[in-house]
């Protein structure tokens, strides 16, 4: 039987066929920043801005070489499976059916049919994944085609196992620490796979979905009962059997939870200071350096940015996140004095560099008091102290609902 590393450089070297290895880059920003040598493989620069081109294409072709008459192929995906199946039906000269749900955005439905072209349809149906995984089964069963499976599929996983074997080709070795994000699991398996106790290992999910953490401690994959998409490429309800067969042996502190709020300050970061392009799942390994910094000191540190695929519509809500996260803006609800002067008052309590970013407010009648709700932005976090205390100190009554999940969700 042929071992798994001999399969995952086989996997690899067919690819040069469709595209070239991505790079392997030292970053001085983060190697200095982290006292270490930070090196980024750029999965977000394949010719469909992420990895999954790699486990589709090692899928199909494995399938068309053992049944050359495969006619067509189905995949259900909201982003980036979708776009790796599309360039590779094409690039096979295959037909292929991708579901996605109603609520993808515009511009993954057009990048699917742009790298697709005349062999890929888009199919539109459901207003959640799971909906959308059910109609692409059962047209799958219909047609008689061939069903890929986003990760949880060994010809998916040793295809994904080929980002592995580039990191030891360029870098002549194993690196002392891989830090990739996990989702389904058919990247992080399949370089964990393949490069064995060669290296250490950080896999990171983000904390609204953070199935590889759940399946660890139950021993065995179970399903999340809610998820945050935010980090779609990542935010994954259950992880796969056969991926998690590959990482059940993984020490539990070795899986790590990045939140939400806090990937937005690296998404920005990576935009404005290094001018890279990186989806929320794709920033998850530089994010998780911030954790690991006393533990990588003087190391050489490979961090897989997975994607790029970011919609800059979203581009508002990933700055205010990150102000949230970085404590430097804070919302209230204010109960004020409903009297002439009031709002004077209020003003008087900021400082010079506080700035008022949200103020709704409705005088109601025969009431002593209305309600405010203010949005701040400071340009230090230690602001906020002095200005709920000055606030006490003149009567005025407020509550801090930044965090509060429940009303940030309908206010802000």
């Amino acid at each position: 039987m042929t071992d798994f590393r001999t399969l995952a450089r086989s996997a690899e070297a067919a690819m040069r066929d469709v595209f070239e290895p991505t790079p392997l880059q030292r970053n001085d920003h983060l190697s200095d920043r982290y006292d270490a040598e930070i090196l980024l493989k750029r999965e977000d620069l394949t010719p469909v801005r992420s990895y999954k081109l790699r486990g589709a294409f090692n899928a199909m072709r494995k399938v068309l070489e053992r049944n050359p008459d495969t006619a067509s192929f189905v995949c259900a995906s909201a982003g980036n499976h979708a776009q790796g199946v599309a360039f590779m039906c094409r690039h096979f000269g295959v037909k292929g059916m991708v579901f996605m749900p109603v609520t993808t955005p515009q511009q993954k439905i057009m990048k699917t049919k742009s790298f697709g072209g005349e062999f890929v349809t888009v199919e539109l149906t459901g207003d959640y994944f799971d909906d959308t995984l059910s109609a692409a089964k059962a047209h799958c069963a219909e047609v008689g085609g061939h069903f890929l499976s986003p990760f949880d599929d060994e010809d998916v996983i040793e295809g994904q196992a080929s980002v592995g074997v580039e990191i030891e080709q360029q870098l002549g070795g194993a690196p002392d620490l891989i830090v990739m994000p996990v989702g389904g699991g058919g990247l992080s398996s399949g370089v964990r796979s393949y490069l064995g106790a060669s290296c250490d290992y950080a896999l990171v999910e983000p904390a609204g979905g953070a199935c590889l953490g759940a399946a660890l401690q139950a021993g065995h994959p179970v399903r999340l009962k809610q998820v945050e998409t935010f980090a779609d490429g990542a935010a994954v309800a259950q992880i796969g059997e056969k991926t998690f067969a590959r990482l059940r042996d993984l020490d539990a502190e070795r899986a790590m939870t990045v939140s939400e709020d806090r990937l937005c300050t690296t998404i920005l970061e990576m935009l404005n200071v290094e001018g890279i392009v990186l989806e929320p799942a794709g920033a998850l390994a530089v994010d998780a350096l911030k954790d690991l910094r006393h533990e990588i000191r003087g190391k050489r540190v490979v961090c897989v940015t997975s994607g790029g695929n970011f919609d800059f519509e979203r581009l508002p809500e990933v700055r205010e996140r990150a102000l949230r996260s970085s404590g430097i803006k804070k919302y209230y609800i204010l109960r004020m004095p409903q009297r002439p002067g009031a709002l004077r008052d209020f003003l008087n309590i900021l400082g010079p560099n506080d700035d008022i970013s949200r103020f709704e407010y409705l005088k109601k009648s025969a009431r002593n008091f209305g309600s405010v709700l203010i949005g701040i932005e400071a340009s230090d976090p230690g602001n906020f102290g002095q200005i709920e205390t000055k606030m006490e100190a003149v009567g005025f009554a407020f509550r801090d609902i930044t965090n509060d999940e429940v009303l940030a969700e309908f206010l802000i």
